[in-house]
């Protein structure tokens, strides 16, 4: 039964996400908030749905970069390179971001009838997004759940897997991930350098996924 929202930004892991839960997804929805990589994600996104015949809806949120500080918000030049740790990552925390896309998403599938709300959080961002850890998922769960008249569920079956995971049942699935964009500073090519861009590359690799993307870095 196709009673579920999918919030899809057109990267790795809600992209596998939407293939992996298709039978229940009536309606995926991406977000544009003025981040460096918008651009880029929202054309995939868009791509994947027309090919499964899920409808996709973009929702501007065009308040998110006059008010809230993230170097994703800030240009590519604000993203820092290298591995994933707190101190050079912290900057990319866009504030509640996860929060205030999931209220604007519970109130549309709330609009259409929906029973569930769909996310695709991992473990790889506990250490750094507050907003994607099992804490947070759990209480916007009851937020969600306590906010709504049907009592929508917040559903976030990637919690616990980390993204070698993730790219594992995209393999299984078929999923061509060339199609898909992960870059933070959000240039044609991946940077191949940012944070972001390594994480994709290690878990293509540890999945054993030949990794087709472009990236700068193997150019220069």
């Amino acid at each position: 039964m196709k009673d579920s929202l999918l919030i899809l930004s057109g990267g790795m892991d809600s992209t596998t996400m939407l293939y992996d839960y298709r039978d229940r997804i009536a309606l995926a929805v991406g977000f544009d908030y003025g981040s460096n990589h918008n651009g880029r994600e929202i054309p995939m996104a868009r791509l994947h749905c027309q090919r499964l015949g899920i409808p996709y809806m973009v929702v501007p949120l065009d308040f998110m970069p006059r008010f809230l500080k993230s170097s994703l918000l800030a240009g590519a030049d604000a993203v820092p390179t290298g591995q994933y740790d707190e101190q050079n990552m912290q900057s990319t925390v866009v504030p509640f971001r996860n929060g205030i896309m999931l209220s604007v998403a519970a109130g549309i599938a709330e609009s259409r009838g929906l029973r569930h709300l769909m996310m695709a959080n991992h473990s790889g961002d506990h250490s750094i997004y507050p907003d994607c850890r099992p804490a947070f998922v759990q209480a916007m769960s009851q937020a969600v759940s306590a906010g709504t008249y049907e009592g929508i569920d917040l559903v976030a079956p990637y919690t616990g897997l980390t993204k070698t995971d993730i790219a594992l049942r995209g393999k299984l699935l078929g999923i061509d991930y060339s199609e898909t964009y992960s870059c933070y500073k959000g240039g044609e090519h991946h940077c191949g350098q940012c944070a972001t861009c390594l994480e994709r590359r290690q878990a293509l690799r540890e999945a054993g996924i030949a990794d087709t993307t472009l990236y700068d870095s193997d150019t220069h």
